[in-house]
């Protein structure tokens, strides 16, 4: 099937972003996509924030971009908006970084006021980017994530929803790798 790159926006290590990412990374290798995660928060800040394209950390992100097929791109929303940390990251992408790429862009957040962040902060940068293909993404409150027995516990209305999701991203990533399997 694709290679999908998770990238968890969040900076905090124990972030729902991140539980709510593991859930769908389960989801699509269930359905045969080679997930690969990536935390942005693990990478040097002085390479984020100094824009240190040539340090080796942002080198192996930027390919891990350039590898896959489609990307999950998780967030926390503060303040309306995006996290910073993903924004550092974007920032030091190349310009093009998501060309013919599927997307599927997600949000945490407290409250439903936020809901329209994926929409009027992340897919106009999402699209500047140059991915092909941006599914609708999801938003998902807070109380709806919770932790089990070390695993992600998604309240089940929540989950319903994600799966719905994630599975059109998944066809639309077996649309486009068919489609680029023809073409050659």
């Amino acid at each position: 099937m694709a290679a999908v790159l998770s990238v968890s926006g969040s900076p905090s290590p124990t972030s729902r972003t991140n539980r709510l990412l593991r859930h769908l990374d389960d989801r699509l290798r269930r359905q045969g996509h080679e997930v690969t995660p990536l935390e942005v928060r693990t990478l040097p800040a002085e390479a984020l924030l100094g824009a240190d394209l040539q340090h080796p950390a942002i080198v192996a992100a930027a390919d891990l971009f350039a590898r896959a097929d489609g990307v999950v791109i998780g967030t926390p929303v503060y303040k309306a908006a995006y996290s910073g940390l993903l924004k550092s990251l974007l920032d030091v992408l190349p310009q093009y970084a998501l060309s013919g790429k599927t997307v599927l862009p997600l949000a945490t957040g407290g409250s439903l006021a936020h809901v329209l962040a994926i929409d009027y902060a992340l897919r106009p940068v999402l699209s500047s980017m140059g991915a092909a293909h941006i599914v609708p993404g999801w938003f998902t409150l807070d109380r709806d994530i919770t932790r089990g027995d070390g695993t992600p516990v998604v309240a089940p209305a929540t989950a319903e929803a994600l799966a719905n999701v994630t599975d059109r991203f998944s066809a639309a990533l077996s649309g486009r790798t068919t489609e680029l399997a023809a073409t050659g």
